[in-house]
């Protein structure tokens, strides 16, 4: 059906209907089809480089929500990488300055950093902040990994230097309410039954028959009997080339090959042996070598506890063995 068209008749003085036909009908469907045709296209190309696509909007948000997780991410790396160095700062000058230990080379800390284990970083070449914060993620790993191992060896020489302080004769062997004088006759003095001058490897400590003796560092006892000189004695191995020996005791409190800790009764003080009083005689040796035992048991007294035993045992008073 032809399409409907009004004309003006100046005959008639109205306008007239008429109808496009043929020809003509067909040149104005052409033209209308190509400005549609044109508008549409150049509204495409205008809308495509102005305005993006919705999967394009989804992707920029995304995108936007990654990049905030990265630099997230980012400040995670260098918190850490500060709280690392703090903890390496007290592994070298604290830790392992208290445990006598030389603190980790910068060659140990630094080996293996651009090894062969990193993955290829040519995809993502084209981003450099990601490349810089991979490599930095992976220097963190890399030192943190050094870190435990060097925590595991401290926490080794921590358990080996524990025991051995532990070990150490370290306290007195006889308690201060039981303790009456400390005779500081180490070296040579004159002895009290022989009448000549005779060395003196220990400490005297007087004290009332039977008072408890304690050992003075943890150990194994080596040995429990009796000696002319000594009376009844007590070796105690230490470890670490360290002894200690307690004579002239009334009793024994342990039996050879026993165990025993710091502080542990293992005999009661007495006059046996070559004595003239009661009193408990206390040697120290390291490495067989008898040394002064007034150096070992400060660690259980104040500084004015260890200068009032220290002027104590300076009165004279005569040797007790």
């Amino acid at each position: 059906m032809a399409k409907l068209k009004y004309k003006y008749d100046p005959v008639t003085c109205r306008y007239e209907p008429f109808k496009i036909k043929g020809k003509a009908l067909r040149n104005q469907i052409l033209i209308f089809l190509f400005v549609a045709f044109t508008l549409a296209v150049a509204g495409y190309y205008y809308s495509i480089q102005y305005f993006e696509s919705f999967d394009e909007m989804l992707l920029s948000e995304k995108n936007q929500k990654l990049k905030i997780q990265w630099n997230i991410l980012h400040d995670k790396i260098e918190k850490a990488n500060l709280s690392l160095a703090g903890i390496i700062e007290k592994d070298d000058n604290n830790y392992r300055v208290i445990l006598d230990s030389n603190p980790l080379a910068p060659s140990i800390r630094e080996a293996g950093i651009g090894g062969s284990e990193k993955i290829n970083l040519k995809p993502i070449l084209a981003y450099p902040y990601i490349v810089t914060d991979y490599n930095a993620l992976h220097t963190l790993n890399h030192k943190l990994d050094i870190e435990i191992q060097s925590f595991n060896e401290l926490e080794k020489i921590l358990n080996g230097k524990i025991t051995a302080w532990a070990t150490r004769p370290a306290i007195q062997p006889i308690s201060n309410s039981d303790l009456q004088t400390l005779h500081l006759t180490y070296g040579a003095r004159f002895h009290p039954i022989f009448k000549v001058w005779k060395d003196h490897k220990g400490l005297d400590f007087a004290a009332p028959s039977g008072a408890p003796v304690y050992a003075t560092g943890d150990g194994k006892i080596n040995a429990t009997y009796y000696s002319e000189s000594y009376g009844n004695v007590i070796y105690v191995d230490h470890g670490y080339d360290f002894e200690t020996r307690y004579a002239h005791l009334s009793g024994f409190a342990v039996t050879p090959g026993e165990i025993v800790k710091r502080g542990q009764l293992i005999g009661y003080v007495g006059t046996t042996g070559h004595s003239v009083a009661p009193h408990l005689h206390y040697e120290v040796l390291i490495d067989g070598e008898h040394v002064n035992p007034i150096n070992f048991f400060q660690r259980d007294l104040s500084n004015e506890e260890y200068q009032k035993l220290i002027d104590l045992g300076s009165e004279n008073s005569d040797p007790l063995d």
